[in-house]
């Protein structure tokens, strides 16, 4: 490959018209161009404009036999949808990982509402364009009108809608985040739909991590009430005024629920942590449906 390398290494891959049930072990190379899965009886090439899903982790279930550390990637041959899934030890897939999603991301230019919602009010941001970047898990958008970041250990929900933006309506993404204390909502639109798919995954690779840390922790009912007044109070109210019951019983929900990081001691008092949040929209979620 003449290209600029982007990332090369050993592993395993399979390949969904492979004439085989098992991966093969061979070299992965990328270029931000393409990427070459070769081993010594299998060889693709995959051009990046191609791929349209990114996974990092989820392994489909007539391969999780073989695979653990994974990337599953698909994209199209054609008029056909292919999917290879890619293994190799952790660390390699963590960067591999970043590297795919820097292929597709980095230097696109986005449609942004910086913020569109400030603690749950609506803010009248103009929207503006910018060149989006991606460093490790942290997205940056620069632009003449705008420069701000989203750390992706700070996004609490995101969802897909469309909005009015520059005069038209367009696929986005509505992505809610707490780079302080105070919850944000940002807007970002990009220019197709496969990268617009590609981002939400960007997203989600944090996201989940704080879903599946949240899948051990149990809170009882008076923990949850607790939450739940805080986010309900907004900044800078004691959570003892808003909470009924006795003070010193509330005190000692907040200090069990610091040791779960799911609050914090923020400037304006006790705060909901990333975690925290997740945990809230979930309840919230289950009493509106």
């Amino acid at each position: 490959m003449s290209e600029r390398v982007i990332a090369d290494f050993v592993g395993e891959f399979f390949l969904t018209d492979m004439d085989r049930d098992d991966p093969v072990q061979g070299r992965i190379v990328m270029s931000p161009k393409r990427l070459v899965l070769a081993a010594d009886d299998h060889k693709v090439t995959i051009p990046t404009d191609d791929i349209f899903d990114i996974a990092v982790g989820h392994v489909p279930p007539e391969m999780r036999a073989f695979f653990s550390d994974s990337v599953t990637i698909a994209y199209r041959e054609g008029n056909q949808r292919r999917m290879a899934v890619i293994e190799a030890e952790s660390n390699t897939v963590d960067k591999f990982s970043t590297v795919l999603f820097k292929a597709h991301l980095n230097g696109q230019t986005a449609l942004v509402q910086h913020p569109a919602r400030r603690g749950g009010r609506v803010v009248d941001s103009p929207v503006t364009k910018a060149r989006l970047a991606v460093d490790g898990k942290t997205l940056s958008f620069s632009g003449p009108d705008t420069d701000f970041s989203i750390q992706l250990a700070t996004v609490t929900d995101f969802e897909k809608e469309t909005r009015a933006l520059d005069g038209e309506d367009r696929p986005a993404l509505s992505v809610s985040h707490v780079p302080g204390t105070t919850t944000l909502v940002t807007v970002v639109s990009l220019p197709s739909e496969r990268v617009m798919n590609l981002l939400g995954r960007y997203f989600r690779l944090e996201y989940s991590d704080l879903v599946e840390d949240l899948a051990d922790v149990s809170l009882s009912d008076e923990e949850v009430e607790v939450l739940v007044a805080i986010y309900s109070a907004g900044e800078g109210v004691d959570p003892l005024s808003v909470v009924s019951g006795d003070a010193s019983q509330t005190t000692m929900v907040l200090n069990g629920l610091q040791e779960k990081e799911l609050v914090a001691d923020g400037d304006a008092g006790v705060v909901l942590t990333p975690k925290g949040r997740v945990v809230v929209n979930s309840r919230l979620e289950e009493v509106n449906t």
